[in-house]
């Protein structure tokens, strides 16, 4: 059986003092499943320090599908391997909504993050509309589809998978 894995993903929030109080009483609390957290960027290196030496992981909340080169604004998968970084979130919802996210995007994302022994946690799930519509094995399906074709069998063994129904995300549904 596989291991449990909680991450935590603090979307845009966080300081330096919170973020250590938070790191701390997450350090200290029992683990009954592998624990993780996505932080924001600027933050990478606090959960880096606070974090070393403890069960509790550490990722980013994106990683570029480029390698290098005039990107504004994107960490590249190299960056985050360079100083340790063990997870990174592609295709969260947000990504694919105010970001125009791919498919093809989050599967080149996930195959970049490998090659940095990034784990990538690819996020897939339906929004409200499309579990109304009976849609939701149909857009996962397409989700999935698009990293099956990108990613080799020993590749895909590598890979954490993270179902996201969008409609449930604080709507009390």
């Amino acid at each position: 059986m596989r291991q449990k894995l909680v991450i935590g993903n603090w979307k845009m929030h966080g300081s330096l003092a919170a973020n250590a109080a938070l790191l701390e009483g997450i350090k200290a609390a029992p683990a009954r499943a592998k624990l993780a957290v996505c932080a924001p960027f600027p933050y990478l290196a606090q959960c880096q320090t606070l974090l070393s030496g403890s069960q509790v992981a550490w990722g980013a909340q994106d990683v570029s599908a480029e390698a290098r080169g005039a990107f504004t604004g994107e960490v590249a998968a190299s960056m985050l391997g360079e100083f340790g970084c063990g997870y990174a979130l592609v295709g969260h919802s947000e990504r694919r909504t105010y970001h125009g996210e791919t498919d093809a995007v989050v599967a080149a994302k996930a195959l970049r993050a490998l090659e940095f022994d990034i784990v990538p946690v690819v996020c897939v799930g339906e929004t409200l509309a499309e579990r109304e519509a009976a849609q939701t094995e149909a857009v996962v399906g397409r989700q999935l589809q698009a990293v099956l074709d990108a990613l080799s069998i020993e590749q895909l063994g590598r890979i954490v998978l993270a179902y996201e129904p969008v409609w449930a995300i604080g709507t009390g549904k």
